[in-house]
Order: C-alpha cells, then structure tokens, then sequence
C-alpha cells in the first residue's frame, strides 16, 4: 500500500507553503510568468464552475479534469482558497457514478472515455487525500475497467466486454487511470496491465506498415509512430503510446524514443503566438495533454528542451481581458466547443503549467519496476 507518511509530509507542506514552485527543478521550468498564468487560469475555473460543480457539463471526465487541474496546483478538496471548487467538482463525479461502477451520464458512446478520464482524477486526489468515499467509488471503477477489457488487451468505446479493442485512444485512458490507481497504493491485475501492452504495440506503425511484433530489428530501422487504430499516425496518438508504456513501466521499449521525436519535432514547428487567441499548442486540448506527459515521464533532455516551449506558448496565448470575466484566463480546448471546451483548453492548460510542482502522486512516484518484474516472471 501506499506510503501514508508521504501523503501525509506533503499534506502538511500544503498547509506550510504557498502553491508555488515549491518542487519544481529551477527557473527553467517554473517562471513568474508561468505561475501567473495558472493563478489566471485557475480564477477563470473557480469563476465559472458554476452552482452544480460540473461547468455547465454532464462530461464526467471533464469535470474531472477541471478538478485535476487544482489538484496539480496543490489545492485540495474542502480547504484553502479553492477547496469548496475541488470538493464540488469531485462531488459531482462521485454522486454520478453508477452502481456498476460506470463514470459516466452522457451517451454510451463515452463510456470508457469519460472513465478513464474520471478514474484517473479520483485516483489522484485519493491518492492525496486518503478519502474513504472516493476510494469506494475507484475501487468499483477499475473493476469495471479490469471487467470490460477486450480480448486483444483493448477497449471499446462502450462499457462491455468485447474480442478487439476499438482504438489507441481508448486504451490511454484506462492506462492513466490504472496507474494512477497503483501510485495510490490500490492493486491492479498484471494480467490486465500484460495484455494492454500487447495492445498498445500494435498500434504502432512504420512507414511500410510494420508494427514491429513480428520482427522488431527490421521495424526499428525504420521511422514510425503509433496510430489511431492502425492508419495514419497523429502527434495525440505519438504521445498516448509514449504515454502508456511509460505508464506500464515499459521503459526500455524502442517505441518510445521513436514517436519521441515526433513529439519534439513538432513541438519545434509551434511558433509562440503573436495574439493571446487562447490555442493551445498542438492545437487542442486532447494533444496538449499526452504530449506533455509523454515529455514529463521520459525527463531528461528531451523534457528540459521541449518543456520550456510549451509553457511559453501557453503564457502568450491565453485569453486576458481584465473587462470580461467570462473571457479573462481561460485558454480554447479546440475539439470540444462552448463553456465545456472551455473547461478542457484551461483545466488542461493548467495541469501542464502546474506539472513541475509534482503535486499529484503520478507526478512523484517516478518509475514502476514491480509492473515491468511481474511481467517477465510470467
């Protein structure tokens, strides 16, 4: 189980310090312009949220991605400045989850896309708070996960049980959300992790179509990146297949430095923006989010250079008008419109401008070897 004391150290250095860069490497990742835009954008989320506590939304993953980004601020549920924000966010997950563990109340054709996104928010503030309710409402959802896992180490985009998966995306979903379960302390299944994995590689794809299984030194030789479900490769795609085998302790894997230079390639192309238009680099919210974890959990150089970049593009962009609340901090979540895409560019936004405080125990935990040792004694 986790490491109560650590919660607790921590706990108690919230309470100490101010939410600043306390944890954060040096000026190369945090500036004072960097912690200005996230207090913005963090008002911009409190100012709207609005009396339910789900921003005009019945996306459970969004809402707690809305959370997320206080959490990855050092705000906790019920105390400091934004703690009532963090409790009715976290509220209006946890009253909608259904008796079959279920985190999500729009269409079916979001089922797994909004729980894994909503599981990995729970998990989080768990894993920083120690809530009873909370860990009853993420032990019934990733026994859901576990539950409807496809044959093939996938997920469909409805909750049931299928031969094949559906798509790359829908497997980084669940993958965030069971790790974020182990950093916590709660048990996840070799057996689902193993299977994931087998699932996540063939996704990957060279230029002459290989995905590597079958031969991997040929595949190596060549250039290739994952893929949203087999075709043409995306710079979303390049980062949630970085980002779950890092997440699966698979760190050695050859994968990874492959679509890494995807990432940093095109991270090189993203010109800061001469208007503050609210884009978000990448061009959405989705993007944003994987390549900047991808970046974060492979550290090192790749994450001191491409870093810096994306931080200063987010400072420039975001959207200041001092005379228009609605309009003032917030940055555009690109795929998703309205006061919900809203909710996603800047709670996203947020998140990556906080990741250097390492406030959220996926951010601390650093590398899993018990994952990677278990698999190889099968």
């Amino acid at each position: 189980m986790r490491n109560i004391f650590r919660t607790t150290w921590l706990s108690f250095l919230m309470v100490l310090l101010p939410v600043s860069s306390v944890l954060a490497e040096g000026d190369w990742e945090v500036t004072p312009a960097s912690e200005r835009a996230l207090q913005k954008g963090l008002a911009w989320l409190a100012r709207n949220q609005g009396p339910e506590g789900n921003w005009n939304s019945n996306s459970l993953g969004l809402v707690g991605m809305g959370a997320l980004a206080f959490l990855s601020a050092g705000y906790f549920p019920g105390r400091g400045r934004y703690g009532t924000t963090v409790q009715k966010a976290l509220g209006y997950v946890t009253k909608n989850a259904k008796p079959s563990g279920l985190l999500n109340i729009a269409g079916a054709g979001q089922d797994m896309y909004n729980h894994g996104l909503a599981a990995f928010a729970l998990g989080q503030a768990y894993g920083m708070t120690n809530n009873k309710e909370l860990s009853r409402v993420l032990d019934k959802a990733l026994k859901l996960i576990s539950n409807t896992q496809a044959e093939d180490g996938g997920w469909d985009y409805r909750a049931r049980r299928q031969g094949r998966g559906h798509d790359l995306s829908l497997v980084v979903m669940q993958a965030k959300a069971l790790r974020g379960a182990m950093d916590s302390g709660l048990e996840v299944s070799p057996e689902v992790v193993g299977s994931a994995i087998q699932s996540v590689r063939r996704y990957y794809k060279t230029r002459s179509g290989k995905n590597g299984l079958n031969n991997p030194k040929a595949a190596m030789l060549e250039a290739g990146q994952f893929t949203y479900n087999g075709g043409g490769g995306t710079l979303a795609m390049a980062a949630a297949g970085v980002v779950c085998l890092q997440e699966f302790g698979q760190y050695g894997d050859w994968r990874i430095g492959k679509n890494l230079d995807v990432i940093q390639l095109a991270i090189g192309k993203e010109a800061v923006p001469g208007s503050r238009n609210g884009r978000l680099p990448g061009g959405d919210a989705y993007t944003l989010y994987y390549v900047g974890q991808a970046l974060y959990q492979v550290g090192g150089k790749r994450w001191r250079e491409s870093y810096p970049k994306l931080r200063d593009y987010l400072v420039a962009s975001q959207m200041i008008n001092a005379g228009e609340a609605a309009q003032n901090g917030l940055w555009r979540g690109g795929r998703v419109g309205g006061l919900p895409g809203d909710l996603y560019g800047t709670a996203v936004a947020c998140f990556i401008l906080a990741m250097p405080n390492r406030y959220l125990p996926i951010l601390q935990e650093g590398k899993i070897d018990s994952i990677a040792n278990k698999l190889k004694k099968k």
